[in-house]
């Protein structure tokens, strides 16, 4: 499938509609209007909070992703190839240029950007029109094989689609974590129908924090499960890499990595997930990216046994 903008808001769409739709049907069958009803809050409340949380939690994810290369140029200070100054760059251009179109993918476009760390990064909206950055400290400290195969697992995440695919996995959590946070705001207000404005103001108030609260336990769960389809998403874009490369290349790209364990990633916060590596976190399950021996294990595996497939 490829990812063009129409199908991007026409699965951005449909998703939106399936989860109101199953959060509604949630709502049903447990009998959340009754007992908001018996708290006071009266009409079609409950289906207004499903509306504005999923307007919530979808819109700011769907207004990054169509900003994501705009964002990413701006935090990382990377600047677009746009016509080769030196042999290097004309390498990296025509390296992209032919990994993509074996990815049946469009041309990204192809940016450097300053940093001594050892990284790179994929992003955009749309498969056919996505950015590829490297940085200089990449390019200094690596062998070209082994940019090739950074540059491949990049690509590989373009020809994935994971940044939408993990826009929309953000948006669903985002609008359940805001519908649970809202419904319980207006169960501890019990209403909107107050007399008595002193008792509405503490009232108020103490809806504010519960719904404050609410929002960072809630979002425990989320973010675990982010971190985990994170962590699924650089498995598969390592494979892609090697099917473009080779495991082995891809398998010495990553252990060259190794070097620069355990210091944290230089890249901007928002952009560590989509990067190359992304450090340890200190927890595992919070980790963006998986442990490297793991990831060189599974490609080496793979590389040895005739058994076991890369698809």
């Amino acid at each position: 499938m490829k990812w063009n903008f129409a199908r991007c808001i026409t699965l951005f769409l449909l998703t939106n509609l399936a989860v109101v739709a199953t959060l509604g049907s949630i709502a049903w069958l447990l009998d959340v209007e009754g007992f908001l009803a018996r708290k006071g809050v009266h009409g079609p409340v409950l289906y207004l909070l499903l509306i504005v949380s999923a307007v919530n939690g979808f819109v700011g994810a769907l207004f990054t992703l169509m900003l994501s290369k705009t964002l990413a140029k701006w935090l990382s200070g990377a600047k677009v190839i746009e016509t080769p100054r030196t042999e290097t760059e004309q390498w990296l251009k025509e390296t992209v240029r032919r990994l993509a179109s074996d990815a049946g993918i469009g041309t990204p476009d192809v940016a450097v950007f300053d940093s001594p760390d050892m990284n790179a990064f994929a992003t955009g909206a749309r498969r056919n029109s996505a950015l590829v950055a490297v940085s200089s400290g990449l390019l200094q400290d690596m062998p070209r094989d082994e940019v090739e195969a950074v540059l491949a697992h990049e690509v590989a995440h373009v020809a994935n689609g994971d940044m939408v695919t993990q826009t929309l996995l953000v948006g669903v959590l985002n609008t359940t974590v805001n519908f649970i946070a809202n419904v319980v705001h207006f169960v501890t207000r019990g209403g909107s129908n107050r007399s008595d404005d002193s008792e509405e103001r503490s009232t108020g108030a103490s809806s504010f924090v519960t719904q404050l609260l609410l929002h960072v336990v809630l979002g425990l769960a989320p973010s675990l499960l982010v971190a985990w389809f994170s962590r699924q998403r650089e498995f598969r874009a390592d494979e892609g890499g090697a099917q473009l490369v080779s495991p082995q290349a891809m398998a010495r790209a990553l252990d060259r990595l190794r070097t620069q364990e355990g210091k944290p990633s230089l890249l901007p916060s928002t952009l560590q997930s989509f990067g190359i590596h992304g450090g340890r976190g200190l927890l595992a399950l919070f980790a963006s990216h998986p442990p490297l021996e793991v990831r060189i294990q599974r490609l080496v595996d793979a590389a040895n046994s005739p058994s076991l497939s890369l698809n």
